[in-house]
């Protein structure tokens, strides 16, 4: 999925969201709106209140339903699923305690972490890069972490948040180190 096709699958949902509504573009989706080349099957989104997934799933209902808003207990999540263009558009809500703020998903990370990114006419909230990538280093999936670490070497990002993100998240020393000599290679070059 490009940036292009992201904005499609997003239309619907930015066209009908209550400008009050709290949310944040996460999982592979939020790395492919900052031009990222990864492959996406599916658009996440993160809501602040099972109110708002209720207001969004009703707002939707022209659309092809997969799944109505439900509580799914195993992941601690209040989640609805959509069909646009072909594409899942998922929302939920994450209930997880957190005592971190480096949580991808669940806690006050994605609140406190996120960027506003262009994408088309609209400005989204999107997670922070470095909160996907650590989500990405934990799954150690070398194929998605690679092309997130050479955006953030490219463009920038907040260094001391992903270090200490790696930390709170018990990513393997051997791969903070690598990802951190990756960002100094780059910083003093």
């Amino acid at each position: 999925m490009n940036r292009s096709r992201l904005q499609s699958v997003l239309d619907p949902f930015l066209d009908r969201v209550p400008a009050d509504t709290e949310f944040r573009l996460v999982g592979t989706a939020s790395a492919v709106a900052r031009g990222v080349p990864l492959p996406a099957g599916d658009v996440d989104i993160l809501m602040r209140r099972r109110s708002d997934v209720d207001a969004i799933a009703a707002a939707l209902s022209d659309l092809p339903c997969r799944t109505a808003p439900t509580w799914l207990p195993e992941a601690s999540q209040y989640f609805a699923a959509f069909t646009v263009d072909g594409i899942a558009l998922e929302f939920s809500t994450v209930e997880q305690p957190a005592d971190t703020d480096t949580l991808e998903c669940a806690g006050p990370g994605p609140w406190e972490h996120f960027d506003l990114v262009d994408l088309g006419p609209r400005r989204i909230p999107a997670v922070s890069l470095e909160l996907r990538l650590v989500t990405e280093l934990i799954r150690n999936r070398p194929e998605r972490f690679k092309p997130l670490l050479t955006h953030l070497r490219r463009y920038g990002g907040e260094h001391p948040l992903l270090l200490r993100a790696m930390r709170d998240r018990r990513v393997d020393p051997a791969l903070q180190r690598h990802v951190a000599d990756q960002l100094s290679a780059h910083a003093t070059s």
